[in-house]
């Protein structure tokens, strides 16, 4: 069995994601789950080149670590392509020449439920090739997954049962940017086919991608390697948003330098997982008293920034 900690050079680890990632790690090590760290770097000018490296340092000073890794995702370009080539030439996906603007100003766009533009079909067949939709665009198209019209249900090992109308409330995917960079959705999949991965825990703004990437599974005829999943509550802000600048410092390299020790920010995520852990703690004595059915159900809100240095 495997798992995956898989985080993005686009910033630095935060709480928020601290919290997941340790979750994730200490139900890896009470299972017997080995660890795959893996850097996803696909997502082109938000990448910041130091960021992995200090993603790498912050796991560590927590005391967070894995079997195998670190993979880069960008140096997997191949791959991916394949899969879309496969995608491609059995007719489940297509090119794709709508520009996000668009898409978003297309009349008949129906809307999903939290208001995000579902893509109306535009493209859908109107181009025999990826060679013809381009000579028509004078640029190359993206690639879009055609999306079924049925219902995509499973068991989420921690919040429950799920259903997704896929036609209506995702709609056709991308798979591929246009400039030829695999997206996210296709990416992760051919990443965890390929690793072996059994077990995936996330944070729950994540909960949507689960059937996008089950129909992935399906379409590549590997439905017998879909992973469990798990996908927890998030640290938001008072403002319920997802943990970001606007609501302060929370980065872990922060509290390194400013000298607050490993010890304290551990006490506080063992606080948010539901246990009772006093400082000095390692991440190692957290494993014998964790347990996901204490993890609160619901977010946890913080409306200012925890651990403040006494320098």
């Amino acid at each position: 069995m495997l798992t995956r900690l898989a985080p993005s050079p686009t910033g630095a680890l935060h709480l928020g994601n601290a919290r997941t990632f340790l979750v994730n790690w200490l139900m890896a090590k009470q299972q017997g789950w080995r660890i795959l760290l893996r850097i996803e770097d696909l997502d082109g000018p938000r990448i910041k080149p130091e960021s992995a490296q200090q993603l790498i340092d912050d796991l560590k000073w927590l005391g967070i670590d894995w079997d195998e890794g670190p993979v880069y995702q960008s140096v997997r370009v191949s791959n991916f392509k394949s899969a879309i080539d496969q995608l491609v030439d059995s007719g489940r996906a297509y090119p794709c020449i709508c520009t996000r603007k668009e898409v978003e100003l297309a009349a008949s766009a129906p809307h999903a439920e939290d208001g995000a533009t579902v893509y109306p079909g535009t493209c859908r067949g109107r181009f025999r090739s990826i060679a013809e939709a381009t000579a028509f665009a004078g640029r190359p198209p993206a690639i879009r997954f055609m999306v079924p019209d049925e219902t995509v249900e499973w068991t989420d090992l921690f919040a429950g049962p799920q259903s997704f109308q896929v036609g209506k409330q995702l709609g056709d995917f991308v798979i591929a940017k246009a400039d030829g960079t695999p997206a996210y959705q296709l990416a992760v999949v051919i990443d965890d086919l390929d690793a072996g991965v059994t077990h995936v825990v996330r944070g729950d703004d994540l909960l949507d991608s689960t059937p996008r990437q089950i129909l992935l599974y399906r379409a590549l005829g590997k439905s017998n390697c879909i992973p469990w999943y798990y996908h927890l509550p998030l640290v938001v802000g008072s403002d319920g948003r997802r943990l970001a600048k606007r609501h302060g410092d929370t980065r872990i390299s922060s509290y390194r330098e400013s000298g607050i020790s490993a010890s304290q920010v551990l006490a506080l995520l063992a606080k948010w997982c539901g246990m009772n852990a006093s400082s000095p703690v390692t991440a190692a004595d957290l494993t014998s008293v964790f347990s996901l059915a204490n993890l609160p159900a619901n977010q946890i809100v913080i409306d200012k920034v925890p651990l403040r240095s006494d320098r």
